[in-house]
């Protein structure tokens, strides 16, 4: 009972002590609040059988109770988009972060200012675009009858290939073209993490003889896994939502690619919009939810006890 009075003192000798920071911070906080808290109560509409009339609330309950869920289980679909959002989010993670932490390392290593500068702005340009516009570039690219890869094929004697009902190639694309959009980010947070390594420790390498090499593997890549290990534990805990945004511009509605292109996020809208039974429509979006908690707990417990510098909690 005494600590807790303790513990309760030291909070609110707290709260006194610096109540203009959690002044500042309270909008964010309260943004943070209605974004991602207020809606778990939503959490209940897989089981409900909802009625837009009646609200979440007046709504009934689902008889049996998981009906929803034994609706998507017995769709026959659950391991295709399931292994799609895995595998695409995994290589984004693996594939991204290890292309980014490349390009920070070259630039890094890079004397000339101007091109740094004009480099990370290049890079970065695609970040700002939305992905309607890449999937406009892309169908440029890649159209059977007027793209450009289809047209360089054509001049060099080569069949033209139809990319858009070809699902095997999409995994390659879909990779090629989340590096595109998002590697100019990722590099310039590794850049800026480079930034505050002490120059003094690249000058004692030298002073030791190290190349620089040497100097990268002994001191910039041990001082970059920590960000490294952070920012890919932030998205492992996305691993189970694909972009929705991403996967709908690029591939549509193209029922031709589903096999290699499908996943979760653009199931759940396509089951929403055909049937309009929300509850059908929130359970798969739930099960994805829950699978993306537990990973969270999972790596991070691993994290901890391999590398703890680069754990969440």
């Amino acid at each position: 009972m005494g600590k807790q009075i303790q513990r309760r003192k030291g909070l609110l000798r707290e709260l006194a002590t610096n109540r203009t920071l959690y002044l500042m911070c309270a909008p964010a906080i309260l943004l943070f609040f209605l974004i991602n808290y207020l809606p778990l109560f939503g959490l209940i509409l897989p089981f409900k059988e909802f009625s837009f009339s009646l609200g979440i609330v007046r709504s009934p309950w689902a008889d049996p109770l998981f009906r929803n869920f034994e609706f998507f289980f017995r769709s026959g679909i659950l391991w295709r988009i399931t292994r799609n959002t895995l595998l695409y989010n995994l290589a984004f993670i693996v594939i991204g972060n290890a292309v980014a932490v490349t390009l920070a390392v070259m630039l890094n290593e890079v004397r000339s200012k101007t091109f740094v500068k004009v480099s990370q702005a290049s890079f970065l340009l695609p970040y700002f675009m939305s992905w309607i516009v890449g999937g406009m570039l892309l169908q440029a690219l890649l159209a059977y009858d007027f793209g450009v890869i289809n047209g360089l094929l054509r001049r060099f004697g080569l069949d033209r290939i139809d990319w858009y009902g070809t699902p095997e190639a999409w995994p390659g694309i879909l990779v090629i073209a989340d590096n595109w959009r998002e590697g100019g980010y990722r590099t310039v947070l590794y850049l800026a993490a480079l930034a505050g390594i002490s120059p003094e420790l690249y000058e004692a390498a030298e002073v030791d003889g190290a190349s620089r090499w040497k100097q990268i593997k002994a001191i910039t890549t041990p001082l970059l896994m920590p960000i490294v290990t952070i920012l890919s534990l932030l998205e492992v805990g996305r691993i189970m939502n694909a972009d929705f945004g991403k996967f709908y511009a690029l591939v549509g509605e193209n029922s031709r690619l589903y096999p290699t292109a499908d996943v979760i996020d653009t199931y759940v809208f396509r089951t929403l919009r055909s049937l309009g039974n929300v509850g059908m429509a929130a359970a798969p979006a739930t099960i994805q939810s829950v699978i993306g908690f537990f990973l969270v707990i999972l790596v991070n417990s691993y994290t901890r006890r391999k590398f703890p510098e680069g754990s969440l909690f």
